[in-house]
């Protein structure tokens, strides 16, 4: 009796597993779908990136944008935030709404990847002229979610909601002097009319082509600008003594700096980095200068170790400075806050990411920074990070985000195109919790 209980169990297991590897018919259709956009979606990618434009300038891709949507019956709004582009594609069926989102913007780097479809855009950047380069993969994003919009208006009659496609300008950050980016257009209602309850976004990056990496709560660092002037008395440079030369006490602080994220900080609890970016002090060799300017970044994944550390870093150069006679002023401006995917929402769409994805795993934290955490700080957000590295190079050798040799490569399109629509139709379908 025992052992038919027990084979009995065993085909129970199997037939429910054999059940949850088989494809439902959504999943099948939106793989199918996603075969037949695939063409437009690489035309798409490759004539952005040819056409690369720089934040708060992307005119002509949001033209490209604008008329795909409308030609797919969304009902479009445009100028958002300056460049920015809205599609809301209403459901056959009421809902919830959601919003997918993709950034539009290029970086002023020049090209060095050998391609046919190179940029060779120049243009004025902050009163310099510049090379223009997607060399951080937003025009995958923008064909990606292109080719997501055409898949849903697709099956539009049978979705139980709204998709609110956000294809936003300047999350690189504005030209100097100018505003942008994500927090300009939640600030113009993007959120709010409809009112979107949970936003998806994707972003892509050196990994095994097509699988995707997600992280629950602090996934992306936050950003904030840091700027020094250490102070001094400026001398002869063969008397030092008779003055107090800050390019000494500038080294003393950036060593500090660095013993603040390495001997005082508990990087179990979470990641933080301090880099000193710039530095200036000087204008001949046989003067000590008056003083020296430094420029840096800190990128932290919690709140409240960014405000202890915020407050070290100030009494740690402004100590150091005071112990050789000098002084510092520091100035610490936050510009982007931690990125966080909603614990609850992860957990619900992480089958979906196993489904669509090559290959989908919980992944460790990203320090570089993201607008997108703005949405996420009104609205459950889920932001995922998808490889864009060949088979045939190994992902410690592939080039970063924001080098000039940054490649994507295009067989990891269709994944981006399955993993957003399928995190648009699964959360549309799931069941609600009502009170």
């Amino acid at each position: 009796m025992r052992r038919h209980v027990f084979v009995a169990l065993l085909a129970a297991v199997a037939a429910s597993a054999l059940r949850a590897q088989t494809p439902t018919a959504l999943e099948t259709e939106i793989k199918k779908r996603t075969q037949a956009v695939l063409p437009q979606v690489v035309s798409w990618r490759r004539d952005l990136h040819e056409h690369p434009e720089l934040g708060n300038r992307e005119v002509r891709t949001a033209g490209v944008v604008a008329a795909h949507l409308r030609s797919l019956g969304i009902d479009v709004r445009t100028g958002v935030a300056k460049t920015g582009v809205v599609g809301v594609l209403r459901g056959g069926r009421p809902g919830p709404v959601i919003a997918l989102r993709a950034d539009m913007d290029a970086l002023p780097v020049t090209e060095e990847v050998d391609l046919p479809f190179r940029s060779r855009v120049r243009t004025e950047y902050n009163g310099q002229q510049v090379g223009v380069m997607h060399a951080c993969g937003h025009d995958n994003h923008v064909a990606i979610l292109m080719g997501t919009a055409t898949v849903l208006a697709g099956m539009r009659e049978r979705l139980p909601g709204t998709v609110v496609f956000l294809f936003q300008p300047a999350e690189e950050g504005p030209p100097a002097g100018e505003t942008g980016g994500a927090k300009e257009m939640i600030a113009e209602g993007v959120l709010d009319n409809p009112k979107v309850e949970a936003v998806f976004g994707l972003h892509v990056r050196p990994g095994r082509a097509g699988e995707v990496g997600y992280k629950a709560e602090g996934a992306m660092a936050s950003s904030d600008m840091l700027d020094i002037v250490i102070r001094g008395r400026q001398t002869h440079g063969a008397v030092p003594w008779a003055g107090i030369d800050p390019i000494v006490v500038t080294a003393q602080a950036i060593n500090a700096l660095q013993a603040i994220v390495s001997r005082q900080t508990n990087l179990a609890q979470a990641p933080a980095v301090i880099t000193i970016g710039s530095v200036h002090g000087g204008v001949r060799r046989n003067i000590i200068p008056d003083s020296v300017v430094l420029s840096g970044t800190i990128r932290m994944f919690d709140s409240a170790m960014q405000s202890e550390i915020h407050e070290r870093i100030k009494r740690t150069v402004t100590s150091v400075a005071a112990a050789w006679g000098g002084s510092a002023d520091v100035v610490i401006q936050p510009q982007t806050p931690v990125l966080v995917n909603e614990r609850a929402l992860t957990a619900q769409m992480a089958p979906t990411l196993q489904r669509y994805a090559r290959r989908a795993f919980a992944d460790i934290a990203w320090t570089p920074s993201e607008d997108f955490a703005f949405f996420g700080q009104k609205v459950p957000s889920l932001f995922v990070f998808m490889g864009v590295t060949p088979d045939s190079v190994r992902v410690e050798d592939a080039s970063p985000n924001h080098s000039p040799k940054f490649f994507a490569d295009e067989s990891a399109l269709p994944y981006g195109v399955q993993v957003m629509t399928g995190l648009a139709v699964d959360y549309l379908h799931a069941p609600r919790v009502r009170p």
